[in-house]
């Protein structure tokens, strides 16, 4: 017994196995080519470990929403952080997945048809918390009971800005952080609110650090659509995706999406005469 704790006799000893599920974990590769494909392994391993990544990151956007509620700026800034971090390794990690061979990939990819991304919920999930909702993405998950009723709830949830803009109301901006789809007044008294903030930025230090934060992490999500375009291309050409979508098509159509259209705009009139309507 150490620190006055009192040693549960009947609790199993937990060892790094046991705390980390590897058993339940490094069971979950199974491969749908037979025989197995060699770099099949490395495709399911490469997605597994993005989509808990994708988990990470939402918990850690979740946590930011929450913290721009409780006013604590600073901290949501240093968890968005976090996810940036995340982002440049999701990037890298295209790297691997380019050590194989567009025959390698040829080998299995019938047989992850109609499996496609279009239907990483989680991915989905990021771009509604982050601003970007789409309610046509809902069409994936038509027969999922549980990832529908999930992306539904994100889908009617607050955004990252959302909780920005509360933050901006509570601190005296002249915004109103209720109307989730603002009208052009409303989009106009949040341009001059970013104004000043970046006009101010040593009054607003901790405002303005987080908007800038927020910019980098659309900037390399763009980063990732573009880097995710040029690897399918290289993977596939411009073969319809396994999906049935149009493949490196559709996916060169996504490079342009941003998340927060406001803070890209605002550059457009810093030093500009005060017209934000």
């Amino acid at each position: 017994m150490a620190f006055g704790l009192k040693e549960d006799k009947d609790r199993p000893t937990l060892g790094y196995g046991s705390y980390l599920r590897l058993a339940e974990l490094l069971d979950l590769q199974h491969a749908q080519s037979d025989p197995a494909h060699h770099d099949e392994m490395l495709f399911i391993v490469m997605h597994q470990v993005y989509e808990l990544w994708f988990k990470q990151i939402l918990h850690e956007l979740d946590g930011v929403i929450d913290l721009l509620d409780r006013d604590d700026v600073l901290e949501a800034h240093r968890l968005l952080r976090r996810c940036i971090e995340i982002q440049r390794l999701l990037i890298q990690q295209l790297t691997v997945l380019e050590t194989m061979t567009p025959n390698d990939f040829l080998g299995f990819r019938d047989h992850l048809r109609p499996a496609s991304g279009f239907q990483s919920a989680q991915f989905r999930a990021i771009e509604f918390v982050s601003g970007l909702k789409n309610a046509k993405h809902l069409e994936y998950f038509h027969d999922d009971g549980v990832n529908r009723p999930a992306l539904e709830k994100r889908l009617s949830g607050r955004t990252l800005m959302d909780a920005f803009y509360g933050a901006l109301e509570r601190r005296g901006f002249d915004v109103d952080a209720s109307k989730t789809s603002p009208d052009d007044a409303e989009r106009g008294r949040r341009i001059a609110a970013l104004v000043r903030i970046y006009e101010d930025a040593r009054d607003h230090r901790d405002l303005y650090l987080l908007a800038e934060t927020f910019l980098d992490y659309d900037e390399l999500f763009g980063a990732w659509r573009h880097r995710h375009v040029a690897m399918a291309e290289r993977m596939i050409g411009a073969k319809p995706g396994t999906g049935g979508s149009e493949g490196v098509g559709y996916l060169r159509s996504t490079t342009s999406r941003r998340f927060f259209e406001e803070l890209w705009e605002v550059r457009n009139h810093l030093g500009a005469p005060e017209d934000y309507a």
